[in-house]
């Protein structure tokens, strides 16, 4: 039992969920409609929640018999008025009647052990609690709907179709029927699932950042505009601005949504040799969290010269997918043509020039910039991509075993490995120490 909506006092209604082959025979004790106890499935009931023959509480019940529940076990839901005081009045009746506080995540756990859905559908319930965007809320429906389970699924078949061979072929040689596993044939087929596995791997990097957001940091020396920028990308005064230099000292957040995508803006602390101990703090952490970023924007002023530690800085920044933003274009120009790789956008803070143009360049650098919803199957945490990278690899010692002539059937360790790390994804297989950790997660409620 818990309270499956959100902040407790604030709405005009609460709804209270209990799941389980009690559920009705408590609810029966509290609620005054007794008709309940022979009510239809999927029904709704008006009554009062009672305690002492004290009402309560005036609420409606919607009584939900299993299997065709969220968890396929019988499920009842108090719809109760929003107060603080009359909620939690009505979970210590229900308390001191035998029901017992829900873990987080338990309705989703017991769905998921009572097979309504699998491991990957599991994950996605939280990601769709937790979307912000257009496109994470449609890449969350896509696992829950089955869309991406049908990736794994497929490749895991035709994985256990080629074990069922191989072992008819060592078993029963006399079935000439069936396919005859050999070095020659089975490059093709262990090659089409290496290709299928590598592309899931490679569009899953965009699944990531489009569940977590890209994280962009500012960086640049001090007073050429950062925390400006920060605040024509916000649209919003989020950072303090003035002329004296070093003015921040640390790092400072913001996001925005731009196209579907969420943008995590961090403003940084200047970058340049300092002797205020405070500052130089501010500068270290900076550097941190450039090497950390998914991208960097590294800010220049074109009204003054490029220095030997910008240049520095263009150095390191483009051995990744970065960006350079010349600022103050609207004052006299003295930076000279600089010599990069890296995409630059023009602009002024203050006259909000470049703003629109840098959104579309920090999503162009990830090719997010045409992104279809019907194909956001990709997977999105590090749990589900590493084990596609084990299973790739598994694959991979497959391919080199073949091609070294090592014998078929000393093949299906890696090939049943490959076969098992794909499960593992959808919950095939599953410690449970890992479903503990993974439904502790979410919220109470649901």
């Amino acid at each position: 039992m818990a309270i499956s909506t959100n902040n407790i006092g604030v709405g005009a209604i609460n709804i209270i969920r209990m799941s389980g082959r009690e559920s009705l025979n408590i609810l029966s004790e509290v609620f005054s409609n007794k008709k309940i106890n022979n009510c239809k499935s999927h029904t709704i009931h008006y009554g009062y929640i009672v305690d002492n023959n004290e009402k309560i509480d005036e609420v409606l019940v919607s009584v939900m018999f299993a299997p065709k529940t969220y968890t396929l076990e019988d499920i009842v839901e108090i719809n109760c008025h929003g107060g603080y005081a009359v909620t939690n009045k009505i979970l210590e009746i229900l308390l001191l009647h035998g029901a017992r506080l829900a873990e987080p995540g338990e309705f989703t756990k017991r769905a998921f052990l009572n097979g309504r859905i699998n491991l990957l559908e599991a994950e996605s319930v939280e990601d769709l609690l937790e979307s912000q965007t257009d496109n994470q809320s449609i890449l969350a429906m896509n696992h829950l709907t089955g869309k991406t389970t049908e990736l794994i699924t497929s490749l895991r078949e035709k994985l256990v179709g080629l074990l069922s061979n191989i072992e008819v072929n060592i078993d029963y040689p006399e079935y000439v029927d069936e396919l005859q596993i050999t070095k020659e044939n089975l490059t093709p087929i262990l090659t089409e699932v290496k290709n299928e596995l590598e592309q899931i791997i490679k569009e899953s990097k965009n699944g990531e950042l489009i569940k977590k957001g890209i994280n962009v940091a500012i960086i640049g020396k001090p007073n050429v505009g950062k925390s400006s920028l920060l605040n024509a990308l916000l649209e919003e005064d989020k950072a303090i601005v003035t002329n004296i230099s070093g003015t921040t000292r640390d790092s400072i957040e913001g996001s925005l949504i731009h196209k579907g995508i969420l943008l995590n803006l961090i403003d940084t602390a200047g970058i340049r040799d300092t002797s205020d101990v405070v500052e130089k703090i501010g500068v270290e952490k900076s550097k941190e969290i450039m090497k950390s970023a998914d991208i960097t924007i590294l800010v220049l002023n074109n009204n003054e010269k490029i220095t030997s530690a910008e240049e520095e800085l263009l150095k390191q920044l483009e051995t990744k997918n970065n960006l350079v933003f010349i600022n103050k274009t609207d004052l006299e120009t003295k930076l000279e043509p600089i010599k990069t790789k890296l995409p630059i956008i023009l602009g002024s803070t203050i006259k909000k020039e470049g703003i629109e143009e840098l959104k579309d360049q920090i999503i162009n650098n990830f090719g997010l910039e045409n992104l279809e919803s019907k194909k956001l199957n990709y997977l999105s945490n590090t749990r589900q991509i590493t084990l596609a990278k084990e299973a790739l690899n598994n694959i991979n010692n497959v391919i080199k075993d073949n091609e070294a002539n090592i014998p078929i059937d000393m093949l299906t360790i890696e090939l049943k490995s490959a076969w098992e790390n794909l499960g593992k994804i959808i919950g095939e297989y599953y410690e449970d120490e890992l479903i503990d950790n993974i439904f502790k997660r979410f919220c109470l409620g649901k």
